[in-house]
């Protein structure tokens, strides 16, 4: 099935996203009204420590005002510009909400968010060799705190409930692939 855009007007922005109202006309020559977010690029990593006593992620947790919640996820975001390269994207991320550095940063897939409603792709990376610094986040993300989780307590936190986002659940499984395809082992 193929939709054709007959028409597209802006309906609001700011410096997060734009919406827009297309009409469209389907197949089967019906027309209708589709709402697009569009957003800006943005990254999603995956921080992973290993030693000796088995191997750690380390979350972010906030508010999320949408939803009125506040819940584990991994780092992510985006710079409200189009054009970013998304390791740097990736690496400034990271460290502007946990203060981490990272030694070795692995892209693992590209993924589009919440594709029926909203045009915004999130590149998913896997950060290792990881320092400590000082954050620099953002006014909304004030109330943002850090916390170093073992992988089995985390693969956990996906199942009751303190992990809601459908990003980290969907980058977390795209590691588990890749590593899978690696012939690699996690360590709990």
């Amino acid at each position: 099935m193929s939709i054709k855009t007959i028409s597209s007007r802006e309906v609001y922005r700011n410096p997060w996203c734009r919406v827009r109202e297309d009409v469209i006309e389907r197949s089967n020559g019906e027309r209708g009204i589709y709402g697009v977010m569009d957003k800006d690029p943005a990254c999603i990593v995956i921080p992973l420590e290993r030693t000796e006593d088995g191997e750690f992620l380390w979350l972010v947790r906030q508010f999320r005002y949408t939803v009125g919640g506040t819940y584990y996820e991994l780092p992510q975001g985006g710079w409200e510009t189009a054009e970013v390269n998304a390791e740097e994207l990736a690496r400034g991320e990271l460290a502007e909400e946990t203060g981490l550095r990272v030694e070795t940063m692995t892209p693992l897939a590209d993924l589009w968010i919440a594709y029926g409603a909203m045009r915004q792709i999130h590149h998913v990376f896997l950060a290792e060799g990881l320092t400590p610094g000082e954050t620099a986040r953002d006014p909304e993300e004030d109330d943002m705190t850090v916390h170093r989780v073992a992988v089995s307590e985390f693969e956990t936190m996906l199942l009751d409930g303190r992990v809601m986002d459908n990003c980290t659940a969907a980058a977390w499984g795209v590691y588990r692939v890749w590593r899978d395809k690696q012939g690699m082992e996690i360590r709990y």
